[in-house]
């Protein structure tokens, strides 16, 4: 069994930054991919960003793409999701996931395993 815990979600000014982490623990964490979507109030959750079992290659979504930047560090069993220039719109909770491959994947339903979600919000 996996557990993905996130952290360092929190209340932002627009502009400002936050660096979501995910610990991992379970199955060997360096050997999977892994994301991050979100959901906000009244809407369906969507994917923010990927990342293989390397880190060598990783995806974004459009409305992350220059501000976003996924990492990891397998030593720590550790994904990361560091947050630049937030929008309100921005404002959701943010849920780490581990694939089921080693590679990076954009559709939730090649993700096994779920962290429970950490709010995010960005005033304006």
């Amino acid at each position: 069994q996996v557990q993905l815990v996130e952290s360092g979600g929190g209340l932002v000014q627009a502009g400002g930054s936050l660096r979501l982490s995910c610990a991992a623990s379970g199955r060997g964490f360096s050997l999977y991919g892994m994301g991050w979507f979100r959901q906000a109030p009244g809407k369906e959750r969507e994917f923010v960003a990927a990342i293989d079992w390397s880190g060598g290659g990783t995806y974004y979504a459009n409305s992350g793409k220059g501000r976003f930047t996924i990492s990891r560090d397998n030593a720590k069993n550790t994904v990361y999701l560091q947050m630049n220039n937030l929008k309100p719109e921005d404002t959701a909770v943010y849920f780490c996931a581990q694939s089921r491959s080693g590679i990076y994947t954009v559709g939730e339903r090649e993700y096994e395993y779920w962290g429970q979600g950490i709010q995010v919000t960005v005033s304006s």
